[in-house]
């Protein structure tokens, strides 16, 4: 059972499910109170005209009827055995929702008991309606079952609990909190993916901590949602992200998302937007510099997933982390998620048990299906040990290679990692430096204009463009050291990628 639509409300869409003859249904969620709220209204519309009865069952109270006033629960029916001979006994139809039942499913003879009761529907009418925060179902009951998903609040109802929020704080104050109308719409859009009680926690803080709603309460507001949904902790949240004036080089690619920012972002109705980039190329070239910079660009906060905390010796769990930690960061939305090394986490060979090809399929199924604004940037060193399917045209928007720096780009690395460390050196001696570190990456670059402020310091002497040379001078790059591989590399990027620079 999908979500409610907006035309529909929750309860809507579960009596639509009561009325339709199903023996059990069951909802996962972590609000419990809203779902047991949406399945009294469902069941008193689905009553009515019927001689039913509505009950609710927890081991620490037992069972009591909930559609008319009966005194009480039935303590002495506490136990699930006793319980659920009691529902078998009995021939009066009614639903009856177990609260957090999960835990004794694992017990043959009640599994064989709720199996007997759901069988017996056309006799006597009797739902079951188990709630629970997960609910892993026995094979034996699935076929008899249905699973209604509690749908998250949409965007009308987001902005109707923060002006709630604002009003409750107005009535305890005896004035309107400060508001910036255009944070709280950035506010309730990054308020998607949670439930009713989390945007409403989330929100009180935000108008509580200081009385106003700006600016200043997206950060917090985004790293305590990141919180809430990564249970798994698989996705780390990266609120400092960077700008493409930090990175030196890379003009295609930044040139290519600026074009996409707009329909990623909303702002051009009728463009699709863009699903993401993969980044290959040479090693310390700039690819996850340049993951920080998208999230810059389009003015959404970074997600990094790590795929090495996602695998799992179980057979199955591994792509189940992966669809709960995919799901969470289309909750997160809008955001970037990074994938870096993903060559190392979907590669496959003689001695994959088959894990790291399931693991791919997922992926891929949620690549082509995903319509959250998830900006993904993969990032990859080894061409080689890339699925094909993965690099197929369309899987990502644009295949980018991240080449060694050109000579215009070794000069703006230089100058921005000089001016970082305030390392001052003229024109001449920047232009003179760029053209000696040819083959460097830009990691290299770096960490030549490092080790020359560690030397000039350990020699008690002022940096200058000849320490920055001596460092670079007794450097063997990358592109040397592993010469024909990355030739390699290049040859095969040539005709088949884009260039980033």
């Amino acid at each position: 059972m999908k979500a409610a639509s907006a035309a529909t409300s929750p309860s809507d869409e579960l009596q639509t499910l009561l009325a339709s003859r199903v023996a059990m249904v069951v909802i996962e969620s972590r609000e419990e109170g809203r779902a047991l709220e949406v399945l009294r209204d469902a069941a008193m519309k689905a009553q009515r005209g019927k001689n039913w009865g509505i009950f609710q069952w927890t081991v620490t109270d037992g069972l009591s009827r909930i559609d008319v006033d009966m005194g009480g629960a039935q303590k002495t029916l506490a136990q699930p055995e006793q319980l659920l001979k009691h529902i078998r006994a009995t021939t009066m139809a009614g639903i009856y929702v177990l609260l957090d039942f999960h835990p004794y499913l694992d017990n043959p003879m009640f599994v064989r008991t709720l199996k007997d009761i759901a069988q017996d529907y056309r006799k006597c009418a009797r739902t079951l309606v188990l709630i629970s925060h997960e609910m892993k179902l026995p094979q034996e009951l699935e076929h008899l079952s249905a699973r209604f998903k509690m749908s998250l609040p949409t965007k009308q109802e987001r902005h109707a609990i923060v002006m709630r929020m604002a009003r409750e704080w107005a009535q305890q104050k005896g004035g309107m909190p400060k508001i910036d109308m255009k944070v709280v719409e950035r506010m309730v859009d990054n308020l998607g993916g949670l439930t009713e009680n989390d945007v409403e926690r989330l929100a009180r803080q935000a108008v509580f901590n200081d009385g106003a709603l700006t600016e200043e309460d997206i950060k917090p507001m985004l790293a305590a949602k990141y919180q809430l949904l990564n249970r798994g902790g698989t996705l780390s949240f990266e609120p400092d992200t960077a700008r493409f004036a930090e990175v030196g080089g890379l003009k295609n690619l930044r040139r290519w998302i600026l074009q996409r920012k707009a329909a990623f972002d909303g702002s051009a109705p009728g463009l699709d937007a863009p699903k993401g980039v993969l980044l290959l190329g040479v090693q310390g070239c700039g690819k996850s510099l340049a993951a920080r910079a998208a999230a810059g660009v389009l003015g959404v906060p970074l997600v990094r997933l790590d795929f090495g905390a996602l695998f799992s010796k179980w057979h199955g769990e591994s792509e189940k982390n992966l669809r709960e930690s995919l799901s969470s960061a289309e909750a997160l939305a809008p955001c970037v998620l990074w994938l870096d090394e993903i060559e190392k986490a979907l590669s496959t060979g003689d001695g994959d048990s088959g894990t790291s090809r399931r693991v791919l399929g997922a992926f891929l199924t949620w690549l082509s299906e995903q319509r959250a604004r998830v900006f993904i940037v993969a990032t990859a060193n080894d061409i080689t040990a890339l699925p094909p399917e993965l690099v197929r045209k369309g899987r990502f928007d644009e295949i980018f290679f991240v080449d060694l720096p050109t000579p215009a780009a070794r000069l703006e690395i230089l100058d921005i990692h000089c001016k970082k460390r305030d390392v001052a050196v003229g024109e001449n001696d920047m232009k003179v430096l760029a053209a000696r570190c040819e083959g460097f990456s830009g990691a290299e670059i770096e960490q030549a204009v490092v080790s020359a402020l560690y030397t000039a310091h350990a020699n008690n002497q002022k940096v200058d463009a000849r320490c920055i040379a001596a460092e670079i001078e007794a450097t063997r790059p990358l592109s040397v050291v592993l010469g024909e591989k990355i030739a390699e590399l290049r040859a095969w990027a040539a005709e088949r990628t884009v260039p980033a620079d």
